[in-house]
């Protein structure tokens, strides 16, 4: 993973030139660069062995103007303070653009889960709410699932925080089983979110998805709902990589019998439908588009120029670096940001805790169409104001979601 320290002060870098080019009041300037609140808690674990163990955790709660704070939970030895509030800020940015009523919030506990019983995972992670409680709630902070946390996690965060409070509150958290008030849809929603911004971008710059040739990095949840449903909309999956190898075909790779491969063999390495393939030959494909859909810190200043495709799609948290980003846009490589791209997930977080607040569900047709409208009218929100200003769309997403928090905070006031 890498160190977070400086991938806050790129998302700072990215702040400061949309918020130079908002004029935006210095007062202002200085509250959006500052997170509201970091909370550290000690979560003493009885382990099988019978010792005792002592995790730190942090909560962050960025920003709380537009509404609750929402982002994940992730459990992992690299959890940092720094990496929390950088990830919190970015849901910050992502919730303002998405146009939905939350703030920005993430959450993270110092652990190797891959080295934790079931049990010793639960105990934790009912430590880590109990510590935790005071500051979560459907109208405080609405966690959810992230790097090493699941549905499960958040049914035992669900049961924790209704233990506390006396009642059981299924929107205190959301990705949650849909039997616990979950949302049909959810699974796919990032993914779906990222085809939605892959078809307007091809649209944009008058392409067709239907045959549009694609290569995806990553084929966990977001690379493979991606692939499928680009691959249905007609578009040709020429290339997709994962951590342990990957497989072209320049006529387009069969993507359910990839999807059987996987989910057999846990990786796409080996698929017999298709040639070998390593990340940088990935990146250097000659493709319409290129979806970065694993880790932060992909696409850098060594690759940049190395890259072939007319859109990069970025499915994954900061996949490409402020300087690559740069030289991207200098060769005219059509760049939708994350906070835009992969925004389909936290929208239908939003659906799920509305649903869990109105206490009806919709079915899956219907939290897909509001999907839709919300991802298209937030794409088209983010092109004009790149139009408008004459900028590359990460920009125009910064001054989106800046001058949508902005205008808020300055309407509520200082409370002295």
């Amino acid at each position: 993973m890498a160190e977070h320290g400086s991938i806050f002060r790129a998302m700072l870098q990215e702040f400061d030139e949309a918020a130079r080019l908002l004029n935006l009041d210095p007062g202002i300037w200085k509250i959006l660069t500052h997170p509201k609140r970091q909370i550290i808690v000690s979560c003493p674990v009885q382990m099988d062995n019978g010792e005792i163990e002592v995790f730190t955790g942090y909560r962050v709660q960025y920003s709380i103007t537009l509404g609750p704070a929402k982002g994940g939970i992730r459990y992992h030895p690299d959890v940092t303070l720094d990496e929390v509030t950088a990830l919190a800020a970015w849901m910050t940015w992502k919730c303002a653009v998405a146009h939905i009523p939350f703030g920005g919030g993430k959450g993270g506990v110092v652990c190797d889960p891959t080295r934790m019983s079931r049990r010793e995972l639960e105990a934790l992670t009912r430590r880590y709410v109990a510590e935790i409680v005071d500051a979560i709630g459907p109208e405080k902070d609405v966690p959810a699932p992230d790097v090493n946390t699941n549905d499960q996690v958040m049914a035992w965060v669900m049961d924790t925080y209704s233990m506390h409070v006396g009642h059981t509150s299924t929107a205190v958290v959301t990705g949650k089983p849909l039997e616990l008030g979950g949302s049909v849809g959810r699974r796919e929603a990032t993914g779906r979110g990222v085809m939605i911004a892959t078809r307007e971008a091809a649209r944009h710059l008058g392409r067709d998805l239907a045959g549009a040739s694609i290569a995806i990095q990553g084929f966990g949840n977001v690379g493979s709902v991606s692939a499928d449903l680009l691959a249905k909309a007609g578009a040709k999956i020429v290339g997709i990589t994962d951590h342990r190898g990957g497989a072209y075909h320049a006529r387009g790779l069969d993507i359910p019998k990839l999807l059987e491969h996987a989910q057999a063999h846990k990786t796409v390495d080996g698929f017999p439908g298709g040639e070998p393939l390593t990340n940088e030959q990935l990146f250097a494909l000659d493709v319409d588009v290129l979806i970065p859909a694993a880790l932060e810190n992909q696409i850098t200043i060594e690759n940049a120029s190395t890259i072939n495709a007319r859109i990069v799609i970025e499915a994954a948290n900061g996949p490409v670096t402020p300087e690559a980003n740069n030289i991207l846009h200098q060769r005219g490589v059509f760049v939708v940001p994350d906070i835009l791209a992969n925004s389909g997930g936290v929208t239908v977080s939003y659906f799920e805790w509305v649903q869990d607040r109105y206490g009806y569900f919709w079915d899956e047709s219907d939290v897909n169409a509001r999907l839709e409208k919300k991802m298209y009218e937030a794409f088209h929100d983010v092109l004009q104001t790149s139009l408008k200003y004459k900028v590359d769309m990460r920009t125009a997403a910064y001054i989106v979601a800046i001058s949508r928090v902005g205008t808020v905070t300055q309407l509520r006031g200082m409370y002295a």
